[in-house]
């Protein structure tokens, strides 16, 4: 009894007509006769061979490739031979803080572009100018997907559920569901997390469902149908997608004014205390030591509170910090700092992006694509393990043998390191049996590793 039908419904996908009955003489049987030979697709649907498909993405992406490596060599240029190191660095700072990656495909070509089109022209304003600029990018939109987060009650999904209903209606037998329409949370939730409060700023879960009921509609321009419109490749608000109404947030109402409603609440965001704090906190970490000092931190956020997260008095009570004065070397390198840092106490330029893409695939930290939209860890523990350890000797040696000629390893270390070179790094300097171990020696020294 029920032996053809547990043969066909427990082991199949359901009863075709005349499937039970086929099975019912020999359930068993029927079953282990279809585990004969390869499952052949049943359908006569024509498909590409998949290195038919590899063949076309490669393509694509290379079409894409020679942009990102203008990105990478660029900052690499623009990093050994800047006259004001500490506005780089402020550069390297935010991009990582709000962290996009190459390694997504709609983001491969552009990911160098948000440093310079949001993150340069803000670096020297206000905080909040910085967070809208950063979040209106194509490339931050297109990493966390926001440009696919559609309203329930918008223009969009109103037709798309109009004409559902329509051909149901009509009894149509080629009706299909169309694409479900909702929120996507997150750039909203990002934004809370890692851009502006942190993990532990006092929201909850129902801030980051409204916040990211505020953003849908920002968009990138371009595309077809009922979502085209905006100038190709820019931020455009696509307004039939936006979640129409007044929504809470934090406690606060915000009403309905379309874009500006969410500009409206990045503006809070950014001069919200959890977020001067957070900020103040990954400042000190980054510039100061792995473990920040309360006070310091305290410092630093009171700063930003006070000015409204004007970004200059921020950085001036990050300089004026006790801590950041104590003589100490506490930060490690990270693999990015120790390529900066060679090129400029060698006084060389890359002239070809390989060179760069090379150095920092061998190191380990590959230009704009960070692991996670969190960015690249920014403490020790993270980076001086002994196989990463053993990369950096590697490079050190191909580097010192590469721009050894010419230079004086005790005189480069002065230039490089000051009163931070060690006597006994000097005098193993001076014992090396050639040129190029001796810079190896330096690059790989104690000092040199730290900042």
């Amino acid at each position: 009894m029920l032996q053809a039908e547990i043969a066909v419904l427990r082991f199949g996908l359901g009863a075709r007509p005349g499937e039970l009955a086929a099975a019912a003489g020999d359930p068993r049987g029927w079953l282990t006769e279809q585990t004969m030979g390869p499952a052949l697709l049943a359908g006569n649907t024509p498909l590409a061979l998949s290195d038919e498909i590899f063949t076309e993405l490669l393509a694509a992406r290379e079409a894409y490739l020679p942009h990102y490596r203008a990105q990478v060599l660029a900052r690499a240029q623009s990093a050994a031979l800047t006259a004001r190191p500490f506005a780089e660095r402020l550069v390297h700072f935010w991009t990582n803080h709000f962290a996009v990656s190459a390694d997504k495909g709609a983001v491969f070509g552009v990911a160098g572009t948000l440093e310079n089109e949001a993150i340069r022209p803000h670096v020297d304003g206000r905080f909040a100018d910085l967070l809208t600029a950063v979040e209106q990018h194509p490339a931050m939109i297109a990493f966390l997907d926001n440009q696919y987060s559609v309203g329930k009650d918008s223009v969009l999904a109103g037709l798309a559920a109009q004409g559902a209903t329509r051909q149901l209606a009509r009894g149509d037998a080629s009706y299909t569901p169309q694409r479900t329409f909702g929120i996507n949370e997150n750039l909203a939730r990002e934004i809370l997390e890692l851009h502006t409060l942190g993990v532990n700023g006092g929201y909850a879960q129902s801030d980051v469902t409204s916040f990211a009921q505020i953003i849908t509609g920002w968009s990138i321009g371009g595309g077809k149908g009922r979502l085209a419109g905006g100038p190709p490749g820019r931020f455009y608000f696509r307004e039939n997608l936006h979640q129409p109404g007044a929504k809470v947030f934090l406690g606060k109402t915000y009403y309905e004014t379309g874009q500006r409603q969410g500009e409206a609440v990045l503006g809070d965001l950014a001069v919200h205390p959890a977020t001067a704090h957070f900020i103040a906190t990954k400042l000190v970490r980054h510039f100061i030591t792995d473990e920040p000092p309360a006070a310091a931190v305290a410092r630093v956020a009171r700063a930003f509170v006070k000015s409204g997260g004007d970004l200059p008095r921020v950085y001036a009570a990050l300089i004026e910090v006790p801590e950041a004065w104590e003589a100490g070397m506490r930060k490690f390198k990270t693999p990015q700092d120790f390529v900066f840092s060679t090129l400029r106490s060698l006084n060389v330029s890359p002239r070809q992006p390989q060179e760069v893409l090379r150095s920092f695939e061998l190191l380990g930290q590959r230009q704009y694509t960070p692991g996670s939209p969190a960015g690249w860890p920014d403490t020790a523990k993270s980076w001086d393990g002994s196989d990463a350890l053993m990369r950096r000797v590697l490079w050190a040696s191909r580097i010192a043998g590469r721009f050894e000629q010419g230079i004086d390893p005790v005189d480069l270390a002065a230039a490089s390191l000051g009163n931070y070179a060690r006597p006994e790094t000097v005098t193993a300097l001076r014992r090396a049996s050639s040129g190029t171990q001796a810079v190896a020696l330096l690059l790989m020294s104690p000092e040199f590793q730290r900042r």
